[in-house]
Parts: structure tokens; C-alpha cells; sequence
């Protein structure tokens, strides 16, 4: 009897099945620390144990997307270790800020399967729970992604996808008890901009850039406890390199977007995202956003702004997400719908 984890093919999947992910782990200001040192980010919130103090929020809270890459980490070897790519996200939502001394949890249930055309592979549908020490839910999310098959030959499921919202509605997000931004400090925060300063439809460029290494990214994915092996094994894909893990261009985009979005503190929720195309060492990161939406919430000072986050291979100063065809234009890497919580 073999004592070591392949890891699963599309085959071993069913529908209904729930899956308890191995390792827990506790948050440390390590993860901080490191967090900082691989993306550019400068939000005041997890920068600054004062400025957060100053918003309702102590003890002093992670980055948002910390917490999903360690929730995010503990389903790959269940779900992701053979996997092709990683396709997409939906209904995310952030439930309680991580703090370190936190203890990350997650469970997975199969939700959706269809074997692509080719015979070769298919799309595996999960929605993932991650809880903390207290068993409350720290976020949960629903994600597709193509896995390989063991066998050509495995026949083929029943298709089941699954309906999963367009959006997290606006009146749907969690906000962290406490939260309040009357008194928020916008000198220290970096930018005067305040909810309706921003209008449905504007789009806003990054201007910075940043260029990928195997060592930054393999160091990320390392941190997260991500094992998939396209990351790291340049004998898993025919074209012999190691993909960039898709959650670290989402954290270079988010952590890129503070230049026009410094006071978006706080991601909310994530309401779809895809992977449009592979990344790699070399390929230079820009990143752009659009305003979709705003909406009020309960706490005091405290509004909703939608956004969407496109990250590009090259800098982009057209902004173009789409081409007239309805296809997403050459370069385009990720294409992230969100809600963050901003100042009114």
C-alpha cells in the first residue's frame, strides 16, 4: 500500500463528497512581514496597528488576501495537485479579519463536475470554507479549475454545473464589527479620495509595474502551503517553466492598484474572477480598474465601491479588456470583480 499522495484526478471526484483539508496554520507576523516584502503593498490598514486601531479594528488585522492564500493552500493537495489551471472564483466573501495567532481550517465540498471534450481532463466546481480556533467562518468561496484524468479511458460523469451568483450583493457583505471610518486619517492613508469621488464607469491606471521572478513567485506559493506542482516542477508542464500561481498576480494587481485606490482598506468580497492567461517569470505586471458600482453600508463612514481589477502582461494605457469580437484582448492575465470597503 503506497503511503504517498499522488494527489487526485478528475476521475476521483463526486458529487456531494466533502473534503477536510489537512494542515491547519496559524497566522504570524511572519506572514505579514513576508507578505510585504513579496508585493508592493502600502494599505494603511495592515500597514499600521495605529491607523487600524484608529478604524475600530484591533488587535491588528492581516492583508485580506492573506487569509485566502493560506484557505486558498490547504485545498490544493485535495483538489489542485493535478492541476492544468486554475480557472476561476466565485461568491468570496471575507467574514472576520485574520489577526496573527489565528489558526486557518478549510473544508471542501464538490459541487460541480464536466469532463472537457478532449477526454483528457476536466472542470472540478468546489465551494470552500475556511474557519478559525472559534470555528467561525473567516471566509468562504467557490472556485473552478481544470484537472488532469488518470485515465483516458475513466468514463465521463454526469455534468453537473453549478448556478453560482454573478455578484455578492451589496446588502450581503460583512462587515467587521467594529469598523468605522468617520474618523479616518486620510494624510497617513496616502490619498484625499472618498467614495463619491469615484463614478460608475471611470477607469483608473496603475501607472507602476512590476516584473516576475521564480524566486518571488515560488517563494509565495512556498508561504502559502501550495503544493501544486506546475509551480515549482519544470518536468510538469510540456513547456518545461513554472507557472506563476494565479493568486500571486491577483496580490501584485490588488497591492499595484493602491496608486488611484489607496483607500480601498478593505476587500469585502471577491464576486468572480478569471485567469485569463498563464504568467510567467520575466512577463512584467501592470495593472488597471474600473468602477462598477457603490453602495452604502451599515457602518458609520463606511461605503462599497465595485471594482474591477485587470492585470496585464505589459502596460496597457488603452485599458482595453475586451476586443470588439467579445474576446479579452492580447495580454490581459486576470480580470477580478470586487467589492472593497472604502470612506464615504
Amino acid at each position: 500500500m503506497s503511503k504517498t499522495n499522488p494527489g487526485r484526478f478528475f476521475e476521483d471526484f463526486t458529487i456531494g463528497e466533502v473534503i477536510e483539508h489537512a494542515t491547519p496554520r496559524t497566522v504570524t507576523e511572519g506572514d505579514r512581514a513576508l507578505y510585504g516584502a513579496i508585493y508592493p503593498s502600502r494599505f494603511a490598514v495592515p500597514s499600521s496597528a495605529e491607523f487600524a486601531a484608529s478604524v475600530g479594528l484591533r488587535p491588528h488585522p492581516v492583508e485580506d488576501l492573506v487569509a485566502f492564500h493560506i484557505a486558498f493552500g490547504k485545498t490544493v493537495p485535495d483538489i489542485s495537485l493535478n492541476a492544468v489551471a486554475n480557472l476561476g472564483y466565485a461568491e468570496l466573501r471575507f467574514h472576520e479579519p485574520v489577526v496573527p495567532g489565528d489558526t486557518l481550517i478549510t473544508r471542501s465540498e464538490v459541487i460541480g463536475l464536466k469532463q472537457n471534450s478532449n477526454g483528457r481532463s476536466g472542470v472540478v466546481y468546489v465551494r470552500s470554507t475556511a474557519t478559525n480556533q472559534r470555528d467561525e467562518v473567516v471566509l468562504d468561496w467557490c472556485r473552478w479549475v481544470m484537472v488532469h484524468k488518470r485515465s483516458e479511458s475513466a468514463p465521463a460523469p454526469e455534468t453537473v454545473v453549478p448556478e453560482l451568483a454573478s455578484a455578492v450583493a451589496a446588502a450581503d457583505l460583512v462587515i467587521p464589527t467594529g469598523l468605522d471610518f468617520t474618523s479616518y486619517d486620510f494624510a497617513a492613508a496616502g490619498e484625499p479620495h472618498r467614495l463619491g469621488d469615484y463614478e460608475v464607469g471611470e477607469r483608473i491606471d496603475h501607472v507602476d509595474g512590476v516584473t516576475l521572478t521564480d524566486a518571488e513567485h515560488m517563494m509565495a506559493t512556498r508561504l502559502w502551503q501550495n503544493t501544486a506542482k506546475v509551480h515549482f516542477n519544470t518536468e510538469a508542464r510540456p513547456d518545461g517553466r513554472r507557472l506563476v500561481y494565479g493568486g500571486h498576480v491577483i496580490s501584485l494587481a490588488r497591492a499595484l492598484s493602491f496608486n488611484g485606490l489607496a483607500n480601498a482598506q478593505l476587500v469585502a468580497a471577491i464576486n468572480g474572477g478569471s485567469h485569463v492567461a498563464p504568467a510567467f517569470a520575466g512577463d512584467t505586471v501592470y495593472a488597471w480598474s474600473e468602477v462598477l458600482d457603490s453602495a452604502p453600508t451599515p457602518a458609520r463612514g463606511v461605503g462599497a465601491l465595485r471594482l474591477r481589477l485587470v492585470a496585464t502582461k505589459g502596460r496597457d494605457e488603452s485599458m482595453t479588456l475586451r476586443t470588439e469580437e467579445g474576446k479579452y484582448a492580447d495580454g490581459v492575465l486576470l480580470d477580478l470583480d470586487y467589492w472593497a470597503l472604502v470612506p464615504v
